[in-house]
């Protein structure tokens, strides 16, 4: 119950624009990037391609080819290299900062430093082995009975269990207030589908899980011939507790998970628990009488099997989730076994990331604002602000008129529409209140394990400390150095953390045409997710209301299943298709973006001029091109895999290229017409924002 408390319903609010992986290209590539030249690159470009034919090639069809996935990235393309040297300031922030020895061991910049240390520490790390998991271990060992079941969960803080867990979020009927979730518990595969496919690499997928788990209990002392039959007993208990939980198309519907239930109810509904006496373990002291179950088929379930109290298999499960969960944080050997059956197997990776990389990602997601407040400090200059406010009033202006132009939509919903867009909440560049991680018990000395559970203790007692709390809507769900930005529909806001306002998204060196087609477009994907199917079900206060009326919302849900089909349409391997629905709302994302920046592009030349063209191209081409730049992407076959299995957006090269085919003005800048294999005939282009 320790583990998997927070992640998995904050993902359902934060809706990110890309999960691409960072890393070096070759030395070519990198040269490339850190030339002078700003804004469309002629060199990566194919201009033996007819950009009516391919329009993807056409602008990155010279990258493509001198481009090599560097080995311990599953994927590259322009977030990759931008995250690459993001890392590398901040590599060369956090150096310094030892060397100035100007941080105390309790601010909170030093607790940042033990952290690195502490996971680069490999020496003690190895000595020790698999002793700093020992206590846990012996917690579970002592379990006899469904009391000792509850104690254990509740009280271990590195015991970690399939079951279900507790967390602290927004209300959907009060955005304003935290409630109590009850959350499905995390399991060892990273989708519900690679548990119930039938399909042969599916099947070959529990396979290699039950030879990888196998494989890890050896760890614990255990035999082969043991482990094994603990494996094999391990994956049929997931395969069950994986079977009643909504599918990811129906995870992407929060009205699926909006389920109040008195702690009565709750109680009745799975008595082998004691829940209030639980929650006083999890250290909730306020009274709690609502929990929100995101999932009461799920916990039907979770009933029936604590019924069978089949204590020693509960016992097995959580001893392999358990080491599962720490592996990052113990031997190296241990480690490494669990990044060969994730990463080199699932995804596709030929060697693991640097070890001062991962030291640094798992600081940024334990501590990040406290390494945040120097990167801002020393990278991100006011006018990098300014500059991107301007830009994103110009989006928002015009997508405002887009709304109010909208030939479906009756006169009632647009005004409830736009009075959405007229509360937006926009965050630029950093919080204005930093986090203070003064409580948390991270310092020099401690072992790398012992870090990682004072993170966790402090992580679970912030979130669960907010429970029946008013929302603190300054937070920022991401740190400043993240390459990345977001919309959080509880607080029907935009996020757009410094480090994304860096090129290829915006460079202000470059023309407007390129910084609309990049960093425009973002804007305009995190604006359009407040109406994509998901965020539109959230009004302008961020509630779960309905604001539409049924005419409006019957034209809406057409239009949406016209995009859908549209990308159930692309194959991206050999039988391999992507899920439009799965993916619609980062679709739609995508396409409402594209149309907002292109706008709010004309507004500006409207105000400012127009220009010249540039390299023999005219501004509207050059914003097709940016767009097309930023989603260059290569990527191995096993990460495209999992990426589609895992994954609400779209693999890059077709986010580069399906949105465009729905829009009139990329049609004309490139003289595209009928019998092109990039035209789609005007009555079949989806039109929704």
């Amino acid at each position: 119950m320790k583990k998997h408390l927070i992640t998995s319903v904050c993902a359902m609010a934060a809706v990110a624009i890309v999960a691409t992986s960072c890393k070096n290209d070759t030395d070519k590539n990198m040269a490339i990037a850190d030339t002078e030249e700003h804004g469309i690159i002629l060199a990566n470009m194919d201009t033996t391609v007819n950009p009516r034919d391919d329009f993807y090639n056409y602008v990155n069809g010279s990258w493509m080819k001198n481009t090599e996935i560097p080995d311990d990235q599953v994927r590259w393309g322009g977030f990759g290299v931008l995250r690459k040297s993001t890392d590398k300031d901040v590599l060369e922030i956090l150096k310094n900062a030892k060397e100035s020895g100007k941080y105390g061991e309790n601010t909170d910049q030093a607790k940042a430093l033990a952290i690195f240390a502490s996971e680069l520490d490999t020496v003690a790390r190895n000595k020790a082995g698999i002793q700093p998991l020992q206590p846990a271990l012996d917690a579970i060992a002592s379990i006899e009975t469904t009391e000792d079941f509850q104690k254990v969960i509740t009280t271990q803080i590195a015991v970690s269990q399939p079951f279900f867990g507790l967390a602290a979020f927004s209300n959907p009927s009060n955005s304003a207030m935290n409630s109590a979730y009850v959350t499905p518990g995390g399991l060892g595969l990273p989708d519900r589908d690679y548990y119930t496919n039938t399909d042969a690499k599916s099947i070959e997928i529990r396979a290699k899980y039950v030879d990888h788990i196998t494989r890890m209990l050896q760890f614990l002392g255990d035999s082969e011939e043991d482990a094994r039959t603990q494996a094999e007993a391990i994956l049929a208990f997931e395969t069950t507790l994986a079977e009643p939980r909504l599918d990811k198309v129906a995870s992407r519907d929060f009205r699926n998970f909006n389920n109040p239930r008195a702690m009565a109810q709750v109680q009745a509904m799975v008595p082998a628990i004691q829940w209030e006496i639980a929650l006083k373990d999890l250290g909730v002291s306020k009274t709690v009488d609502t929990l929100i179950v995101m999932q009461p088929a799920y916990m039907e379930t979770v009933q029936k099997t604590l019924a069978k109290k089949d204590i020693d298999l509960w016992k097995t499960v959580m001893r392999w989730q358990t080491l599962n969960d720490a592996a990052g944080a113990l031997s190296t050997e241990i480690e490494t076994a669990n990044w060969e059956f994730y990463s080199q197997y699932l995804s596709g990776a030929k060697k693991q990331r640097p070890a001062d990389e991962r030291a640094l990602a798992t600081v940024n997601g334990s501590v990040g604002e406290a390494v945040g407040q120097l990167y801002v400090d020393q990278k991100f200059p006011p006018e990098a602000k300014e500059k991107a406010e301007i830009m994103i009033a110009n989006v928002i202006t015009a997508y405002k008129a887009r709304i109010m132009n909208l030939d479906w939509m009756s006169d009632s919903t647009k005004v409830k529409a736009v009075e959405k867009l007229d509360k937006f909440t926009v965050k630029i560049g950093y919080p204005d209140k930093w986090k203070d991680y003064s409580s948390m018990n991270v310092k020099a000395g401690n072992t790398y394990f012992e870090n990682m559970m004072a993170v966790n203790e402090w992580q679970l007692k912030d979130n669960l400390d907010r429970i029946n709390e008013p929302v603190d809507r300054t937070e920022w769900g991401m740190s400043p150095q993240t390459v990345n930005a977001y919309f959080n529909p509880f607080n029907n806001e935009i996020v757009f953390p410094a480090a994304i306002l860096q090129p290829p998204f915006y460079d202000y060196k470059a023309d407007e045409a390129v910084n609309y087609g990049g960093m425009g477009a973002v804007i305009g994907h995190e604006i359009s997710h407040a109406f994509d199917d998901s965020g539109s079900r959230f009004d302008g206060d961020g509630n779960l209301v309905n604001w539409w009326s049924d005419s409006d919302l019957e034209k809406f849900t057409e239009r949406g299943n016209a995009l859908a089909e549209q990308y159930d349409n692309v194959e991206v391997l050999d039988s391999v298709f992507i899920n439009g629905k799965f993916t619609l709302g980062e679709n739609i994302g995508d396409l409402g973006g594209v149309l907002g920046a292109y706008d709010g592009l004309q507004l500006f030349y409207k105000e400012n001029g127009r220009p010249e063209d540039v390299d023999g191209f005219t501004a509207e081409q050059r914003f097709f091109m940016s767009w097309a730049t930023v989603w260059r992407t290569k990527q191995r076959e096993e990460s495209l895999r999992t990426q589609i299995k895992t994954d609400p957006h779209s693999p890059g090269r077709y986010r580069a290229t399906e949105p465009l085919k729905n829009v009139d003005a990329f049609y004309e800048a490139f003289n595209i017409v009928e019998g092109d294999p990039m035209y789609v005939a005007p009555e079949n282009r989806v039109r929704i924002w």
